[in-house]
């Protein structure tokens, strides 16, 4: 795969920022102006999704084996628990550090971009704009917490912190199929 110059990235990363720009300002009462109730309303909308949408299970630690009452001092601080597959050995990232230093336009682009695994980010591509601005609400209300995920290490690399090894075991002679971002591309 051919990397596009810098100057094709970044009129593609600008039209981007303007196309979700002009959306947000499409999404009516829920803005940075509206009143407190619309924006309860979104901070509310964010956090059922967030749960229904099983953000969670991976960037909450404890929430699985709490049966899903890990205390919301911890929600979306990450894990140091990380995947470990073809594409190497990824980290759920802190949500409420990432949020904390971006605005709704770069939350849409960003939500949007493609991901290593396991991170469903094509779930997230599909979602409206409403959605995504619902949920980066809810995380920014919980305000910045916990420490950064550890970066991710390349396919063979060493890796310090425990691991789940995300491949098909005993597979009998059926073939997986996996597709992987392509390696000179970081994702996190």
């Amino acid at each position: 795969m051919r990397i596009p110059s810098a100057a094709v990235a970044a009129v593609i990363t600008l039209a981007g920022l303007a196309v979700a720009a002009v959306a947000a300002s499409a999404a009516g009462p829920t803005g940075p102006g509206a009143p407190l109730e619309a924006r309860g309303d979104s901070i509310a909308h964010g956090r059922y999704l967030v749960t229904i949408s099983g953000c969670h299970d991976c960037h909450t630690a404890g929430h699985l084996q709490s049966g899903g009452h890990a205390p919301a001092s911890d929600w979306l601080t990450g894990q140091t628990v990380g995947f470990q597959g073809p594409w190497g050995t990824t980290y759920p990232a802190n949500l409420r550090l990432t949020v904390q230093s971006m605005t709704e336009t770069q939350w849409l682009v960003f939500a949007r971009a493609e991901k290593r695994p396991p991170m469903p980010w094509f779930n997230l591509k599909e979602m409206s704009d409403r959605d995504l601005t619902d949920i980066y609400r809810f995380i920014r209300s919980l305000g910045p917490a916990g420490k950064p995920a550890p970066a991710a290490v390349p396919p063979g690399g060493k890796v310090n912190t425990p691991f789940i090894v995300f491949e098909p075991q005993n597979l009998g002679g059926h073939t997986v199929t996996q597709v992987m971002p392509p390696k000179s591309e970081p994702r996190g």
